[in-house]
């Protein structure tokens, strides 16, 4: 990880097509712009994170969903079996 130290103002260049610039500082807080082309996507990675987590629980409520119904549909078919 590349550390820096910047002032208001001040900006950081990533390869030819993205800049990062200082644009305040208040007590904790830092507000930066982002130039960079259209395409490439800049998120916020606790956005992300979260959308992961999400994701990830989404996934276990429907594998939780899929073993109750596995459950009821071979109840099911025991029953037929001794009809």
């Amino acid at each position: 990880m590349l550390i820096l130290t910047r002032r208001k103002d001040e900006s950081i260049l990533i390869g030819d097509n993205i800049k990062i610039k200082i644009l305040d500082v208040q007590n904790n807080n830092v507000k930066i712009g982002i130039e960079a082309p259209k395409e490439l996507t800049i998120l916020r990675e606790e956005l992300v994170l979260e959308v992961q987590r999400e994701n990830q629980r989404a996934v276990q409520i429907d594998l939780n969903i899929l073993g109750e119904a596995s459950k009821l549909l071979i109840k099911s078919n025991k029953k037929e079996k001794e009809i």
